[in-house]
């Protein structure tokens, strides 16, 4: 009797569900000389979404990537970032990758590197000795560590030179590798709020809309509030309502290449009137609106909302 076989061609069965595998675990492993620009690296990881575990000691690699890859959800993406502290635990970082790739795992092994006159310089800036130098100079532990690293950096998927680059510029390359276009656009939150509460303390703009007449006064409209058609459109049919939300609007626009440029992920833009009911809530909305037309990722929230 022959034996049935599945091949890549054949069509999956209705109803069957895949599993995930480890190659599906999305890991990488930072490491590099001291004064590098690890934690740098590290933090455009986490903006990007990746789940950052700092100064893993070598032997626990597979252990973490295990727990990652059953954790699933956003721990499959996972970065370890090492460092010289920890290879008191091993100091074999080819042969961990090795048992990774044995598992099943895919990871990229991400070097960062620097000239030793950069190194030098950045390490005396903060007043810091060398992790390695003991009782030598700011050279000698810099030329400890590159023996010690030698063979990771061969075995490196992606060497970045950090000499000329600073810290915008290193991000933005880290964003590039691994983050997709997505993972880099700025989100812009659109929130209304009552100044009688205060203001937002996370705002980056705050909006006035005050000049406008206020609903409150108009008797049908009291009870209701600016998500609603009929308060929405007295809002916005206001003289100057709709050249305010497109003056700010333009504005925002005008600023978004520059936030990204300089790693702001999130705006958070402030529209505010007396209660937070009716006009900064029209307002937060149309606005919001507008934003998503230009093409940029905006939404609208209401922070007194309900209050009164």
């Amino acid at each position: 009797m022959s034996e049935a076989r599945t091949t890549a061609a054949d069509p999956v069965p209705a109803g069957t569900a895949t599993q995930p595998t480890e190659a599906e675990t999305s890991l990488v492993v930072v490491t590099g000389l001291s004064g590098g620009g690890r934690s740098t690296v590290a933090r455009a990881l986490e903006n990007v979404g990746y789940y950052v575990v700092d100064n893993l000691p070598q032997a626990l690699m597979l252990d973490m990537a295990e727990l990652a890859f059953k954790a699933g959800g956003a721990a499959r993406r996972t970065a370890m970032v090492l460092d010289v502290r920890s290879r008191a635990f091993s100091t074999d970082l080819a042969g961990a990758i090795r048992e990774l790739k044995e598992r099943g795992f895919s990871p990229r092994v991400v070097f960062v590197d620097a000239d030793d006159e950069v190194l030098i310089r950045r390490f005396e800036s903060v007043r810091r000795s060398h992790p390695l130098q003991g009782e030598g100079r700011l050279a000698d532990g810099i030329a400890n560590e590159r023996a010690l690293l030698e063979e990771a950096r061969e075995q490196a998927d992606v060497i970045i030179d950090t000499s000329h680059l600073n810290v915008n510029q290193l991000r933005r390359r880290v964003e590039e590798l691994f983050g997709g276009e997505d993972a880099r656009r700025l989100r812009v939150t659109v929130i209304s709020f009552g100044f009688k509460y205060g203001l937002p303390p996370d705002a980056d703009f705050v909006l006035d809309a005050r000049f406008l007449p206020n609903p409150y006064w108009v008797p049908e409209l009291r009870e209701h509030t600016g998500r609603e058609e009929a308060v929405s459109s007295y809002v916005l049919g206001q003289e100057g309502a709709d050249a305010f939300v497109a003056a700010y609007a333009d504005l925002v626009n005008a600023t978004t290449a520059g936030f990204e440029r300089e790693g702001k992920r999130y705006l958070t833009v402030a529209v505010g009137c007396t209660g937070g009911k009716h006009r900064s809530v029209a307002i937060a909305e149309e606005l919001a609106g507008r934003l998503r037309e230009s093409g940029l990722s905006a939404n609208a929230q209401h922070r007194d909302l309900g209050r009164e």
